[in-house]
């Protein structure tokens, strides 16, 4: 069995080798294709994909992979690395400021490492099971508030605008009504992090894959947050949706947003 801490260690390096790559296309025309009619996909998405890949396949080649831009490879390995290369491609194509490298790391379905590398500030939040949270380094909690009203959210919204982005379009205005603010940044990976260091408080999403939250997941929850699906139900990475709290808000917002899923469901 691979030791943890050089999962951990070539987890690091794959993202921020992946991240310098980033960081260098930041300053040059950035050219997107579409995957869908405003779903945007670009060469350094492709490119930081192949880097990471390559530098988990020399330390572990019997180890699977599912990218978000090439799929799987070895489906049937215990270990299954999962990777976004680049969460947030239409901030990164407009130079928003809210976009990262993901990399979650599990064994027989159970989540062991999850790193972001949150662009372009550069800020690495990182986790080990059963070994607590970080960001750059030093330990990291989620916040302490207990009631809506002084508590600030994040959501994000799927490209279809279908039931799902109508119902969440409900629960933007309800929960806006309900709190001090819900911002939507556009990087899911990034918004399970700002839940983890406290900054925010809460964060839901329909039409999520597992690449948006393999890493955020294990980071979230090693800083003492709480994470299910919308209804309340155990969460996994290949649900299509997540309700992800401080753990005190948890059950005033899972009555929100329980109560739109039945809208549709």
């Amino acid at each position: 069995m691979p030791d943890l801490n050089h999962i951990h260690d070539v987890a690091i390096r794959a993202g921020k080798s992946a991240a310098e790559l980033i960081l260098f296309a930041l300053d040059k025309p950035r050219i997107p294709d579409y995957k869908g009619k405003t779903d945007l996909v670009t060469k350094t998405d492709k490119e930081s994909e192949e880097l990471i890949c390559s530098i988990i396949h020399a330390e572990f080649p019997k180890h699977g992979i599912l990218t978000e831009e090439s799929g799987p490879s070895f489906p049937d390995a215990d270990y299954q690395w999962v990777i976004d290369p680049l969460d947030g491609t239409t901030n990164f194509v407009h130079g928003y400021p809210s976009f990262a490298v993901s990399i979650g790391v599990f064994h027989k379905s159970k989540p062991l490492v999850g790193i972001v590398l949150e662009l372009p500030a550069k800020r690495l939040f990182t986790a080990l099971k059963g070994q607590g949270a970080t960001c750059d380094g030093s330990p990291i909690n989620v916040s302490n508030v207990s009631s809506l009203i002084d508590s600030l959210l994040v959501t994000g919204f799927g490209y279809d605008h279908n039931d799902k982005w109508k119902t969440n379009m409900r629960l933007f205005q309800i929960l806006t009504d309900k709190t001090q603010g819900v911002r939507r940044l556009g990087a899911a990976s990034v918004d399970l992090c700002h839940v983890a260091m406290g900054i925010v408080d809460g964060f839901w999403e329909f039409d999520l894959h597992p690449w948006d939250t393999a890493a955020g997941y294990l980071i979230l929850t090693e800083a003492g947050g709480t994470v299910t699906r919308m209804d309340g139900k155990p969460f996994s990475i290949y649900n299509d949706n997540i309700l992800a709290t401080n753990g005190a808000l948890h059950p005033f917002l899972e009555a929100y947003t329980s109560q739109e899923l039945r809208t549709f469901t």
